[in-house]
């Protein structure tokens, strides 16, 4: 049952929440490159997949040659760990360099394919609906959450799964945020806000929590790009850099809690 009125309390929260990680102008004019970019090569996918709990919830609703559609699909792991039993992926992307990958990935894997450029939901209408929906490390990005998950809802035949970290992806760098600018970063929201206004939605969701193995390690990266991609992130000049990196090599490795949740297509709201 949708309960209307928590579903505009539990939003409205969410999008506060996501304000609250905007970066102060006077630290962001520093940045030599946008800190939101996502360089296409830390996207690419592996012809092996490690399989995971998303992976296999989305999985037991895929049926033999069925089809998959994954919204903020990067390079295409979310879809490309459920080929077999898929036989049809497709991805939708604001960045048609993700696009390509995702494409030149699904000709290797000899399944059939289509790409939509755009944000969701806005180009919702013009992509089909498939057996199975997914959607990883998205939602952290998504202000107004309410008619973004009710697209992905409405697009699934059977079955819906989205995973993200249990905290904020930005949540990692707390600490070098505290070291180089002195500023305490937000802790909200979390994964359990999302699966609260899941629920609030009707949606009969589940969560499964996880401890992901592979963070840090699905994209073999060089301790010099890493520092980079930190630095960037922290909006910090290319001259800081030797500081970035002696910052990372004297952190210990954390593992990250990821969360998978997920439900069977629920029908129209009402």
């Amino acid at each position: 049952m949708i309960d209307s009125s928590r579903v505009a309390d539990l939003a409205a929260q969410w999008q506060a929440d996501l304000a609250s990680w905007a970066i102060p102008p006077e630290i962001l004019e520093h940045a030599e490159t946008p800190p939101w970019a996502h360089p296409v090569a830390l996207f690419t996918v592996g012809e092996a997949i490690p399989d995971s709990i998303s992976h296999q919830r989305a999985r037991e609703a895929v049926p033999l040659t069925g089809s998959v559609l994954d919204v903020g699909a990067g390079g295409g792991r979310a879809a490309f760990a459920l080929t077999p039993p898929a036989g049809t992926v497709i991805a939708v992307d604001h960045q048609q360099e993700m696009l390509a990958e995702f494409a030149d990935a699904a000709v290797r894997r000899g399944v059939v394919h289509h790409e939509f450029l755009g944000d969701w939901p806005a180009v919702a209408d013009d992509v089909p609906e498939c057996d199975v929906v997914v959607c990883h490390h998205v939602a952290y990005n998504v202000a107004d959450i309410v008619p973004f998950l009710q697209a992905l809802n409405d697009h699934a035949r059977h079955r819906v799964v989205l995973e993200v970290p249990m905290h904020h992806p930005m949540s990692d760098l707390h600490d070098l945020w505290l070291e180089f600018w002195g500023i305490e970063r937000p802790t909200r929201p979390s994964a359990t806000d999302l699966h609260e206004l899941c629920v609030a939605m009707g949606f009969d969701a589940s969560t499964d929590v996880w401890t992901d193995a592979e963070f840090g390690h699905r994209t073999k990266m060089t301790k010099e790009q890493e520092a980079s991609f930190v630095r960037i992130r922290l909006c910090l000049p290319q001259g800081r850099e030797p500081e970035v990196s002696a910052a990372l090599a004297a952190r210990a490795p954390k593992p990250r809690e990821l969360a998978t949740i997920w439900w069977d297509h629920q029908g129209a709201s009402a």
